[in-house]
């Protein structure tokens, strides 16, 4: 029995594992959306990076709209930044943010997936529902005082402009009169 010769251009296949195959996808579909967001990636091009074809994406996501909303429920689990010392909140936000956006930044990283993909309305509308469900209602509940739905809106900056703005001239005022007082001091 003679043995096949692999050709330079050929791939192994990937063993038949519908979980890992799925998991492969998934990882492919992050990587690829936080890179190039919604509008600038296809299906064939996540499914190739899977090692995968465009129809074995469709089989298991049905659809690129439902495969970033997949990608977007995995970028969003991890909720540790809001669990912990509720004074220590605004520490562990910061941090999380200024990780994020530093130049080298990880290219899975729901940051860069949702400032990527924003801008088509359908993504917005998925990452809004998933923020929601997965940042917004938690981090109310642990805001104290008035007004914690629309403070914590603002923390995920998806305020209504009327609160916002006016939110946004009471810090920019105060840091303007802060700013006053210490060059007076000097």
């Amino acid at each position: 029995m003679a043995e096949k010769q692999q050709l330079p251009g050929d791939q192994p296949k990937r063993p038949r594992n519908a979980v890992a195959t799925r998991e492969a996808i998934l990882q492919s579909a992050l990587v690829a959306f936080s890179r190039h967001g919604y509008d600038g990636i296809g299906v064939r091009e996540i499914a190739q990076a899977a090692g995968v074809t465009a129809v074995l994406v469709n089989r298991y996501f049905g659809s690129k709209e439902e495969l970033f909303a997949a990608a977007v429920e995995t970028a969003f689990a991890d909720i540790s930044v809001l669990e912990g010392d509720s004074s220590l909140l605004a520490q562990r936000l910061t941090a999380d943010v200024m990780t994020k956006s530093e130049k080298d930044a990880e290219p899975i990283n729901p940051f860069f997936l949702v400032l990527r993909s924003a801008p088509n309305p359908r993504a917005a509308e998925i990452l809004r529902d998933s923020i929601a469900r997965h940042f917004e209602r938690p981090l109310k509940s642990l805001l104290r005082g008035p007004r914690a739905g629309e403070r914590a809106a603002v923390i995920l900056a998806d305020a209504n402009a009327a609160s916002l703005s006016g939110d946004l001239k009471t810090m920019f005022q105060r840091l303007i009169d802060g700013a006053v007082r210490r060059e007076s001091r000097v």
